[in-house]
C-alpha cells in the first residue's frame, strides 16, 4: 500500500497547484487576492514560492480575468483562474461558453484553451442567495467544457493536477463546506483520472449516485439504512462531463433501484441527466422508478433555519431510499 499524509480538502488542493506549478513552467494563476492567499486560504504560500508573475493579483473583474485566461492560455500557457465563487463566474460566462468552450472546435482543431476555472460551489455558513449556489448543470449542458466536482482530499489533489494537464477547459467545482475536512492523501505523485467514478460504498439493494459534499450525506445515510436491513451502493461520479456512465449502468444493473442525490435544485439539476439514462437502458431492469432528491427551486436564504430548510440532509436520503426499497415501490414499477 502507498505511503499517505492526512490533509485537508483545502491544503490539497495548494499541493496540487504546487506540483504542477513546480513540474510545468508553463502554469500559473490568476484572480483576486491570490498575493494574500486567496479569499479561503487555497493560494496560501505560492506567491512566495513561485514569484507574482505566476500567482498573478487582478483587479476586479471575472470578465477580464477569464478573458486574459482564454487569451493566455490559446498562446500557449496553462492558466488556473480563481473565481472565488461560483455566483461571481456568471460575470464571465460569455468569456468561459462562448470562446473557451468552442476555440477548439471553431479552429479545427489547431487551437486549445487548456484552462481550468476553480469555481467554490454550494451552501456555506449563511452564505446567502449569491453566494451559496450549485450551477453544475449549467456547465455540463455546454458542448466543450469538462465539470469536476472532488469530495474528498485525495480526488482534490488528484483530480485537479489531472485538469491542470487537460487541453481542455476545465470547470473545476469545489465544495467550500469541505475545505476544513481531513483525509489520507497518497505521497508523491498522485492523479486520479477524469471520468471514472469512485465506488464509495458497496450495497446490493440500491444505488446512490452523488457527488461533491452529498457524497458525505450519502453514506451516512446508507449507515443508517444498513441498520434497517438495506444495503445501499455510493457512486461518488467525481467527474459530471465526462460522468462514468458503465459504472453507474452496472451498479444499478446489480441493485434494480436509483437515487440521485444532488445539492443543486432538482428542478433541471443534473440528476435529470443521469435518471433520464438509466431510465432509457434499464428501465426493464429495474425494481422501482428512477428518483432524484435535491433542492427546492428557491434562492437559499440567509437566515439559518431557513437555509437548512433547503438542505439535502441524510435523513431525507434514508427516507427516500426506504420508500423506493419498501415492498410497495416494486408494485409501482
Amino acid at each position: 500500500m502507498a505511503a499517505s499524509t492526512t490533509t485537508t480538502y483545502i491544503a490539497a488542493s495548494t499541493r496540487a497547484l504546487a506540483e504542477e506549478m513546480a513540474r510545468d513552467p508553463r502554469v500559473w494563476a490568476l484572480g483576486e487576492d491570490l498575493g494574500r492567499g486567496g479569499v479561503f486560504g487555497q493560494y496560501e504560500g505560492l506567491q512566495e514560492r513561485f514569484g507574482a508573475a505566476r500567482i498573478a493579483d487582478t483587479p476586479i473583474s471575472e470578465a477580464c480575468i477569464m478573458g486574459a485566461a482564454v487569451g493566455a492560455a490559446l498562446a500557449g500557457t496553462r492558466p488556473v483562474v480563481e473565481m472565488r465563487f461560483s455566483d461571481f463566474a456568471l460575470c464571465a460566462t460569455d468569456e468561459l461558453v462562448n470562446q473557451a468552450a468552442k476555440a477548439r472546435f471553431m479552429f479545427g482543431g489547431q487551437a486549445k484553451v487548456p484552462l481550468v476555472a476553480r469555481q467554490p460551489v454550494g451552501m456555506w455558513r449563511s452564505s446567502a442567495a449569491q453566494h451559496s449556489q450549485s450551477l453544475e448543470a449549467w456547465y455540463a449542458h455546454v458542448p466543450g467544457l469538462v465539470v469536476v466536482a472532488p469530495a474528498t482530499p485525495a480526488d482534490n489533489l488528484g483530480l485537479l493536477k489531472s485538469a491542470i494537464r487537460a487541453d481542455d477547459p476545465v470547470v473545476y467545482l469545489e465544495h467550500k463546506g469541505l475545505w476544513p475536512l481531513e483525509g489520507a492523501v497518497p505521497d508523491g505523485e498522485h492523479l486520479t483520472p477524469i471520468g471514472v467514478a469512485d465506488v464509495a460504498r458497496e450495497g446490493r439493494d440500491l444505488t446512490l449516485v452523488t457527488w461533491s459534499a452529498m457524497r458525505w450525506r450519502c453514506l451516512e445515510a446508507a449507515r443508517a439504512l444498513a441498520a434497517d436491513g438495506v444495503e445501499a451502493e455510493v457512486i461518488d461520479l467525481r467527474t459530471l462531463w465526462p460522468w462514468d456512465r458503465d459504472r453507474v449502468l452496472a451498479s444499478v444493473e446489480k441493485t434494480g433501484r436509483l437515487l440521485v442525490v444532488h445539492e443543486a435544485v432538482t428542478v433541471g439539476g443534473f440528476g435529470a441527466e443521469i435518471a433520464a439514462f438509466v431510465a432509457e437502458h434499464l428501465h426493464a431492469r429495474l425494481e422501482a422508478p428512477v428518483r432524484r432528491l435535491g433542492a427546492p427551486r428557491i434562492p437559499i436564504a440567509y437566515a439559518p433555519p431557513l437555509e437548512n430548510a433547503a438542505r439535502v440532509t441524510p435523513d431525507a436520503i434514508a427516507s427516500a431510499a426506504r420508500a423506493m426499497t419498501a415492498p410497495a415501490a416494486a408494485d409501482a414499477s
